[in-house]
């Protein structure tokens, strides 16, 4: 798949949340996709009113207060930040 075949109008952010442990998008096309937050470093680290104000793009979401954002190819292609690390999984 090329660049572009992501960037189309059904791939186009309709809405986009947090909650305290993953990203979400609904998508123009009805899809809603999710990804860990800490796929993101810089969103798990933002505080919730950061995380709240988000700006929709044609091909992605930004948020404003962190300077930051993260692409819906990414999103479905599950491409974490090069410095994402899973949480400790022992119990």
């Amino acid at each position: 798949m090329t660049s572009l075949e992501f960037e189309s109008e059904g791939t186009r952010p309709v809405a986009a949340w947090c909650d305290d442990q993953y990203v979400f998008a609904t998508l123009a096309d009805g899809r809603q996709i999710r990804a860990p937050l800490w796929w993101y470093p810089y969103l798990e680290q933002a505080s919730t009113d950061e995380r709240a104000e988000v700006e929709l793009q044609y091909s992605g979401i930004w948020w404003p207060a962190i300077d930051d954002g993260v692409s819906i190819k990414a999103l479905l292609l599950g491409w974490k930040a090069p410095n994402a690390k899973a949480p400790d999984q022992a119990a």
